[in-house]
């Protein structure tokens, strides 16, 4: 434990580790809610096409996922290929190798688990508020920044961690988009136990690791309750 928490290189691949899973789980929250927002309120039958849709692409295996977004955003992928014909860039960029593309595949792992989470939350919040709101005056922003945030919350919060921790977990994203010069927890594992065989160190940062989400989790409801407590004391 001395040695993870004083070598650099340990404590860099720690904060590499939140960092990346605290942007992908951010992003996905950003994406999904809107996404969630519109299946929930949709009227029509496309509502239930759109969630079993969803439900299929969540539960791909995460290999499948994985080499499909290399062959999308590779060097000679498609987006590039068609970014140089179009002469929108003049040589092909990847975010294959670097953090970037490790983000992206655990927005991409952790997206339809999201949706399904804040459709399921967003689908209890009665449409009569959102109406009320409005007759009084309210933009259709601020109806959203005061009466639909508020009252998703709670599902917003479980969403973001549970988002977070499946990335902070997360092993094949990270080992196949991160091309071996990205180093997150998990990827540190498993190359301490497959190729160093040094099951104490693969030990003690699998603890680390878990010490850190649990961690993490904590000062979230935490901080989180005391802006609830706050907002109720102002109310």
């Amino acid at each position: 434990y001395m040695r993870v928490f004083t070598d650099a290189f340990y404590l860099k691949t720690l904060w590499i580790t939140v960092k990346t899973s605290a942007l992908a789980a951010l992003f996905t929250l950003i994406l999904g809610f809107p996404v969630a927002y519109l299946i929930a309120r949709m009227r029509s039958q496309w509502s239930m096409i759109l969630l079993a849709g969803i439900v299929v692409a969540t539960f791909v295996t995460i290999v499948i996922k994985v080499f499909g977004l290399i062959i999308i955003f590779s060097a000679d992928g498609l987006i590039n290929q068609a970014l140089m014909a179009l002469h929108i860039v003049d040589r092909p960029y990847t975010i294959i190798g670097n953090q970037t593309g490790v983000v992206v595949g655990l927005m991409h792992f952790t997206l339809g688990f999201g949706v399904l989470l804040l459709y399921s939350v967003i689908q209890t919040i009665p449409r009569s508020l959102e109406d009320a709101a409005q007759i009084h005056g309210a933009s259709r922003w601020r109806m959203h920044l005061r009466v639909l945030l508020p009252l998703s919350l709670p599902g917003v919060t479980v969403g973001s961690l549970m988002m977070f921790n499946m990335c902070m977990g997360a092993f094949t994203s990270a080992a196949l988009l991160g091309g071996g010069r990205v180093f997150t927890l998990p990827v540190l594992i498993q190359r301490t136990v497959m190729m160093e065989i040094k099951y104490s160190m693969a030990g003690t940062l699998a603890a680390v690791l878990l010490v850190t989400v649990l961690l993490i989790n904590l000062l979230s409801i935490y901080l989180i309750r005391r802006l609830k407590s706050a907002r109720l004391v102002i109310a």
